[in-house]
């Protein structure tokens, strides 16, 4: 068997003879630089136009192929999240009693606005809304789930980290609010 040292050894050879007996072979171009690496020998520096006979470029491997472009994905938003977002945009409206947006709205007016905004249809009242959809553990709760508060009467949407948006009274604009600022009655995701 061939040892390591003895390839490199014949792979230094094979190179200085192509270079000795003039095998290598140039044509004229700009003189700039090319890196040639020759396993187990070293990394040349080559001038354009160089050319390399078979029995140098033989021991010189391909280069590694690029990988692929892996390809683009949109970020998954989902519908809850889509709807959190809508409600968030309307932080400061005023709110206005039985007022369902875009400039104004109660609290189950909000939520019913903000659901409305990704195609999604849910029902007018906070005691409606309180009984639809599927029903949600608080410890489980994402963005877009509606929280129900005092009894049913109050609803406003999570939008994570311990907090939801809602339009709370008269005299309070829609705003963001701790989840355990009001005594929660329960949670529903649609």
């Amino acid at each position: 068997m061939v040892s390591q040292n003895s390839k490199r050894a014949v792979r230094r050879a094979l190179v200085a003879g192509a270079l000795a007996l003039g095998a290598v072979t140039v044509t004229a171009g700009p003189a700039m630089a090319e890196p040639v690496t020759i396993p187990g020998v070293g990394t040349f520096e080559l001038p354009a136009g160089v050319t390399l006979p078979p029995e140098v470029t033989d021991l010189i491997p391909p280069a590694p192929e690029a990988a692929p472009a892996a390809p683009f994905t949109a970020p998954f938003s989902s519908v809850g999240q889509r709807a959190a977002d809508a409600a968030l945009s309307k932080v400061g409206s005023p709110y206005v009693y039985g007022a369902t947006g875009p400039n104004a709205f109660d609290c189950s007016g909000l939520v019913q606005w903000a659901y409305q905004q990704v195609g999604l249809s849910v029902p007018r009242t906070s005691y409606q809304q309180a009984s639809a959809g599927q029903d949600v553990s608080v410890g489980a709760l994402q963005p877009g789930d509606v929280v129900s508060f005092y009894g049913g009467s109050h609803t406003g949407i999570y939008i994570g980290n311990g907090n939801i948006v809602h339009a709370s009274t008269s005299s309070q604009p829609v705003k963001v609010a701790p989840l355990d600022s009001m005594p929660v009655d329960g949670a529903r995701r649609f």
